[in-house]
């Protein structure tokens, strides 16, 4: 049985990580567990995640999740508007919450650095050649 479809296809939030998203080298979009999913030949960002608390799943239906590294991980861990994901979070995930005071330059080099943890030498020295 498919997932249903956990998003808002005209949520402009999530227009914005898809442009960031598919500006990359080779990145390309299918939809995973119901949501939209980012990746190269491995998975680099993801729209909306949840959590598990008190064994009931909160969603976070307008963030988007990444791969940093773990550095950067810990350091967004401490803020209030990030979170770890159910599933994806003992794994190096981190999901940033968006509202409107989003710094969308911050967004684009968390993508971006997700990317470079993902992506193959060779699509990350075409994002270095840019």
């Amino acid at each position: 049985m498919a997932h249903p479809l956990m998003f808002d296809a005209d949520d402009p939030l999530l227009h914005r990580i898809r442009a960031l998203c598919l500006a990359l080298p080779r990145a390309a979009e299918k939809i995973s567990h119901g949501r939209p999913t980012f990746y190269t030949t491995k998975v680099f960002a993801y729209y909306g995640a949840s959590i598990k608390v008190d064994g009931v799943y909160v969603q976070h239906p307008r963030s988007f999740v990444v791969h940093p590294d773990e550095g950067e991980v810990l350091a967004l861990a401490e803020e209030a508007r990030c979170y770890r994901p159910a599933y994806l979070g003992p794994s190096g995930w981190i999901g940033v919450d968006l509202a409107a005071d989003t710094d969308w330059e911050e967004v684009r080099e968390l993508i971006e650095a997700s990317y470079r943890e993902t992506a193959s030498a060779r699509l990350v020295a075409e994002l270095d050649a840019r």
